[in-house]
């Protein structure tokens, strides 16, 4: 094999396995999305006490100088978990079909549709969970309600998904505008 047919061999491979690799990872989050909002509606009295608990902030510390944000209305508290379910079933809508337009070979419309899918989870994790259930209401605090460590591993799950969707493959415009093949992908 000559040094030519070895480097179009690697492209070809990577621009096979990327595409690939972008597809089982967005269906992965799509499943693990889906199930979780599923989950909820199914099940709807596990999370509504994590989502009151954590609004009520009843195991936190219970600092004075803290206590002021606590939400004790069980109808905010269910308005803010019936809001989080739908944002999750959106999401996964978003994303099943974003793993949709990866099967069908759609590589444009899928990025596209996968980055939305997938910040609406970094959003949902990152500054609903993380930042204002874990500091606004002081998530950390709590022993027994504390979903830190859950939203962190979603969060991250979803940036490295979102890397991968990003990732340069041959033919596709680099960040410089011009690709190995000099197009974009569409």
């Amino acid at each position: 094999m000559t040094i030519d047919q070895n480097q179009q061999s690697q492209q070809s491979s990577r621009s096979t396995l990327l595409p690939l690799a972008a597809t089982l990872l967005t269906a992965t989050v799509a499943l693990y999305i889906t199930l979780v909002a599923f989950s909820n509606i199914t099940d709807f009295g596990t999370n509504q006490a994590f989502v009151q608990h954590v609004l009520a902030m009843d195991t936190t510390f219970k600092d004075e100088d803290l206590m002021w944000r606590a939400i004790e209305s069980r109808a905010l508290q269910d308005a803010a978990y019936v809001a989080i379910i739908a944002w999750e079933t959106v999401a996964a809508i978003v994303l099943i079909f974003a793993t949709y337009l990866w099967v069908r070979r759609d590589h444009h419309r899928a990025r596209r549709i996968s980055t939305i899918g997938l910040l609406m989870l970094m959003l949902l994790f990152g500054a609903g969970f993380i930042g204002i259930g874990g500091e606004w209401f002081v998530m950390w605090q709590s022993g027994d309600w504390n979903g830190l460590d859950a939203a962190t591993r979603v969060f991250t799950l979803s940036g490295v998904v979102l890397l991968v969707v990003h990732l340069p493959a041959e033919g596709r415009a680099s960040a410089s505008g011009t690709g190995a093949a000099g197009t974009a992908e569409r």
